[in-house]
């Protein structure tokens, strides 16, 4: 609010260089979910869409073995899952805001376990999938992230 005076000062408060750094932090977050979301939806489309999921095609395995179509069936259902989570993503992002910090939580979980289970059963391929070594980037983005929304709803005042 401005003074109709312009000898007298102005009764607007600035907001504290916190509070803005921590809108920012909120709106990185945000995008950082947004990105997950688009990269799920993706991710999720090739296994459930891809003749043979992505497990061959992308992640290099042979499906040319006993078994193979197993893999094969493995690979779309686990697209499946992966879309139900972009889906609940989405939700997040277009309805649901207040919901963001647990969607990370979600996320950076995820990751943490892929990478434990990446260590306790290794897939022996030529080449790392790219899930594989995008664990190694988004994890650490993913705390990130998580923390920045931390940080960020703290500076928030309770809606009411």
């Amino acid at each position: 609010m401005t003074s109709p005076h312009p000898h007298e000062p102005s009764t607007a408060t600035p907001q504290p260089n916190a509070l803005v750094w921590r809108r920012r932090a909120s709106r990185v977050a945000f995008g950082f979910l947004v990105l997950c979301a688009v990269q799920g939806t993706g991710r999720a489309a090739i296994h459930m869409l891809a003749p043979d999921g992505g497990a061959h095609s992308i992640a290099g395995l042979d499906v040319e073995v006993e078994g193979g179509q197993n893999l094969i069936a493995i690979f779309g259902q686990w697209g499946a899952v992966q879309m139900l989570l972009a889906l609940i993503y989405w939700a997040v992002i277009l309805r649901h805001r207040q919901l963001v910090t647990l969607m990370l939580w979600v996320i950076a979980l995820d990751q943490l376990l892929r990478w434990f289970e990446g260590q306790i059963k290794p897939i022996v391929v030529s080449a790392p999938p790219p899930g594989a070594w995008a664990t190694w980037i988004m994890g650490p983005l993913s705390v990130i992230a998580l923390a920045l929304a931390i940080w960020g709803a703290r500076g928030e005042k309770p809606r009411g």
